[in-house]
């Protein structure tokens, strides 16, 4: 079994650590404003800091909102650099900057450790299952090492190349799923307005080439309006920001990608932002002053 630390403890990130604290790894916490007790009652020990968690860890997680948030458990004062020996691996599962994620690496690997990007899609359905897919970036000798623990969270874990290349496979993840979901709500709100029964039409519609997991999931809630998150519509703003600005960078134009995320800025305006990304629905049906659970005139 190894020593591992874990930072960040939220909606993903405290059943991950469950799942690690059960498999028998000794498992040091560290979460802002405090380490849930459910995990310390299950074995987990708490930390005052990241330094704490990285002096007693031989493999240390990260797992926390955004760019910001990483660079600050990385290396503000009692963060995880400041407890790190040379031999240890930090594997930021966070959803974050590719460009900046290389800069993290190099700090890292400058006082002897090894760096893993490792982002996950699956949501909290996938984190309490342990079915998150993991796309990491970094060397293939530390993907072996940190792998078996990989497993213990996850199913389809994939290296996908160099320190930012899973912070890159990540952002083309959240383009796919911000498109899918933008589709599933045009059919679901066209197929109400024209006076069918939204729900059967996603049955039909699942036995097709149209099936896919955003219809299967997503659909459902935005047929039933459970809309309690899930993913934050405004942690997808952030991952679509994310592609955005680096594809600005690249020359490379997304014009749907900007137009989902128009419409995810439309739901935070109308007080949405802690609204489960499915609500996106919410600013189409806006426009087309209608909701998917009225019965057409």
């Amino acid at each position: 079994m190894s020593k591992i630390g874990f930072v960040g403890l939220g909606i993903m990130g405290t059943p991950m650590a469950g799942h690690l604290i059960k498999a028998g790894h000794e498992v040091y916490l560290f979460s802002i404003p405090s380490v849930p007790a459910a995990l310390v009652e299950a074995g987990g020990k708490a930390c005052a800091n990241g330094k704490e968690v990285a002096q007693k860890a031989d493999i240390i997680i990260t797992m926390v909102p955004d760019t910001p948030h990483v660079r600050a458990a990385l290396f503000d004062a009692g963060g995880i650099a400041e407890g790190l020996t040379p031999g240890k691996i930090v594997v930021d599962m966070s959803s974050i900057s590719p460009i900046e994620t290389k800069e993290f690496a190099k700090k890292i690997n400058d006082l002897g450790c090894q760096y893993l990007d490792a982002p996950v899609s699956g949501g909290e359905v996938g984190a309490k299952n342990a079915t998150l897919s993991i796309m990491v970036g970094g060397s293939e000798a530390t993907f072996a090492t940190v792998k078996p623990i990989f497993e213990q969270m996850g199913k389809n874990i994939t290296l996908v190349g160099k320190n930012g290349d899973g912070q890159t496979a990540k952002v083309a993840n959240q383009i796919i799923v911000a498109l899918n979901i933008e589709a599933v709500g045009e059919a679901l709100l066209f197929a109400a307005k024209a006076g069918a029964d939204p729900a059967k039409v996603r049955l039909a519609l699942m036995g097709g080439f149209a099936a896919s997991k955003i219809l299967e999931v997503h659909g459902e809630r935005m047929i039933k309006r459970t809309f309690d998150p899930g993913f934050r519509i405004e942690l997808h703003q952030k991952d679509l920001n994310l592609a955005l600005s680096s594809a600005k960078a690249l020359g490379v134009s997304l014009p749907n990608t900007a137009t989902a995320q128009e419409l995810f800025n439309s739901c935070a305006a109308h007080g949405g932002k802690g609204w489960d990304h499915s609500a996106l629905v919410r600013a189409l049906e806006g426009m087309a002053n209608f909701e998917i659970g009225q019965k057409a005139e």
